[in-house]
Formats: structure tokens, sequence, C-alpha cells
């Protein structure tokens, strides 16, 4: 079978009664480099005729395709007042075409893509950043009860599962927080001595250290690295659960998600974050005696007390109170993208970015919002 045998073609003929008629041969489907309703507008426009026809007895299939192509014709027609028969199309053909044109066309559907006034674009853009917000205050609210179900000892979920988490955001995680924490120390001494070295002033590079890494690097540092590290964990866990329906099996037993696997996590990252912090205050510390003794000389018993007296309890007891409440946040940021997961393997790894993003984000805004209550309140 040759080439043109199998491709629709599209001719034209002229009646003694000025009928123009339009043949359609071979097989007509929207895969086939189908006619243009443009060929008939040029017939029309050569010579107007008195009305148009159709003749389809080579017609050897169709679909879609043709119908689109007849109902541009028929528009045609109506542009030119020119009356068209459709006797001679298929009887499927002539029924669809009724049907499709039993609802008139809504006025304005053809109209190209409507850019709204750029006031309106900022109102739904502000609509549109509502709807989170009132998603993470649900997600707190629900929290909260969940809280109070865990004081009246009625939460459901496994205490081994609580010591595993704790573990993870505990033990596990004081290589990284070592590491970071002697860093933070050392480059803040390296720092503070190039400058006060300048005024023979080297020995306040202790002062520098301790009430820098006590009062706010100790605590902000380990929540960042705790959102990189546990809160990225948080959310790909539930995420997944998410993903395989997990989650879904849980409330079908009538076992809360909330209770069984966001309260234990938080609970753990509660309860871990205030001696994280601890920890990275004196590795901190350590870091800077390492280069006030090394690199500026002085005696270890000189860099200790002067250390100790630059530190108060009032210092050590805020930077604690702060990472208590950085570990909340990056709690509530992990679990919140977590449970907020899609069905998609994809969607996982968009929940883990997510709850880092949000996480970091809320332990700096917090950090500010302290800096400025503490300086408020003379502490």
């Amino acid at each position: 079978m040759s080439a043109e045998a199998v491709r629709p073609t599209l001719s034209f003929s002229r009646a003694s009664d000025a009928t123009l008629v339009v043949r359609l041969a071979g097989p007509w489907h929207l895969q086939r480099d189908m006619p243009n309703a443009e060929a008939v507008r040029r017939e029309i426009e050569t010579t107007l005729p008195g009305r148009l026809t159709f003749d389809t007895a080579q017609l050897t299939a169709w679909d879609s395709g043709l119908l689109t192509f007849l109902i541009d014709v028929s528009e045609l027609c109506r542009q030119h007042h020119l009356a068209a028969e459709r006797d001679g199309l298929p009887s499927g053909v002539q029924r669809l075409l009724a049907l499709a044109e039993a609802v008139p066309e809504r006025p304005g559907a053809r109209q190209g893509l409507v850019v709204p006034p750029w006031l309106t674009r900022i109102g739904a853009a502000v609509l549109g950043a509502r709807q989170p917000i009132l998603d993470m205050l649900d997600f707190i609210g629900q929290m909260t009860v969940a809280v109070g179900r865990l004081v009246r000892g009625k939460a459901r979920f496994r205490v081994t599962d609580l010591l595993l988490l704790i573990q993870q955001a505990g033990a596990q995680a004081l290589g990284i927080i070592t590491l970071i924490s002697f860093l933070v120390g050392l480059i803040l001494a390296f720092v503070g001595a190039v400058q006060l070295e300048q005024f023979g002033a080297a020995i306040y590079v202790a002062n520098l250290v301790g009430i820098a890494m006590v009062r706010e690097m100790g605590a902000m540092m380990t929540g960042i690295v705790m959102a990189g590290r546990t809160g990225a964990a948080y959310a790909a866990q539930l995420g997944t659960m998410k993903v395989t329906q997990e989650v879904d099996a849980l409330a079908t037993m009538g076992i809360s998600p909330l209770d069984f696997l966001v309260l234990p996590r938080m609970i753990a990252l509660c309860l871990m974050m205030p001696l994280l912090c601890l920890y990275a205050d004196f590795i901190g510390i350590l870091g800077g005696a390492a280069v006030g003794v090394g690199m500026l000389k002085l005696p270890l018993r000189v860099y200790y007390d002067q250390t100790a007296s630059a530190v108060h309890m009032g210092d050590l007891v805020g930077g604690v109170f702060k990472a208590s409440v950085y570990g909340v946040l990056i709690a509530i940021s992990g679990c919140l993208r977590g449970m907020q997961c899609g069905n998609s393997s994809s969607a996982v790894g968009d929940a883990a970015t997510s709850a880092v993003v949000t996480g970091i984000v809320f332990i700096i805004s917090a950090c500010g919002i302290f800096a400025v209550v503490f300086y408020a309140l003379g502490i």
C-alpha cells in the first residue's frame, strides 16, 4: 500500500448549482498529517458558493480529529453565511456534531490567557501564603492536645521507640556537635585575638569565647546542626510512612499518628537539646582555649579563671532555655513537613529539604526575638 493511500486527503469540486462539494478520503486520525480548515477557507473565498456539502464515500476511518475539522468548517460557513449540509457525513459523525453543538459555547471561552491586575495578584499571593500558617497553627494545636494526653497518661506510643529516638538525637549526634562547636570556638577566639592583640588585651579572648558560646553560639549552632541532621531525618521518616500508608494504617487501627509517631520524636529532641547545648558550650570553650593557650601563650589556669569570671549562671540558663525552645521548633518543623508529605518518592526529599529550611528560619528568628527580649529584661 502506498503512503498516499494511508494519508487523509481533502479535495473540492463544484456542482452546476453553485454547490461546493468537500471530499474527504482516507483515514482521518489525529496522529496523521490531517488537512486543516484553512484550505476550505481559501476555496470558499475564491468564489463564494451557494451551499456546501460533504462527500465521504472514500473515508476509511475517523476519530475526534475529523470532528475538530468539521466544527472549524461549520464556523467558516457561519462566518460567510453559507448553508452547510451534513447528509453526506457518516451517521455517527452527524450525531457527535449535534451533541457538540447542543450546548452553546460560553462567551469568552476562546480568549487568550487573561493576566489579572497586579493588585489582584498581590491579594491572591497573600491569601495563598495564609494557608501554610493556618496549617502550622493547626498542627501546633493538635500537638498541644497530644501533650495534654501525655500528661494525663493517655498518650499511646512505645517506650522502646522513645529510647531509640533519644539515642539517635543524643549520643549519635555528639560527633558532629563536637566538630562544629570546637571549630566555632576556635574561630571566635582567632578573630577576637587578631583584634584584641592590637590593644594588648589578648586575655579578653576568654571572655569573648565564653560569653558568645554560652549565651548564643552554643545553642544556635547546636540547633542548626540538629535541624539539618535530626529535623530532616524526622521529615524523611514520617514522609516515607505517608507514602507507604503506614500513617493511614495507624489511624485505621484507632491509634493517633501524632501520639505514636510525632510525640516521641518531640520528647526525644526536647530532652536532648539542652544536654547537647551544654556539651557544645564546653567544647566551644575548649576550642577558644586551644587558640588562647597555643597561639596567645596564655596559661591554661589564667584562661580558665578569666572564663569563669566572665560567664554567669544567668548566661548559662539563658542559653539552655534557648536550646530547649530550638528543640521544640526543630521537632515541629520536621514532623510537620513529614506529615504534610505527598504520596510520591520525590515528595519525601522535598519534605526533608523544607524541614531543614523551616527549622533554620525558625531558629534564626527565635534567636533574634530572644536577643531583643533579653535586652529589654536586662539579662
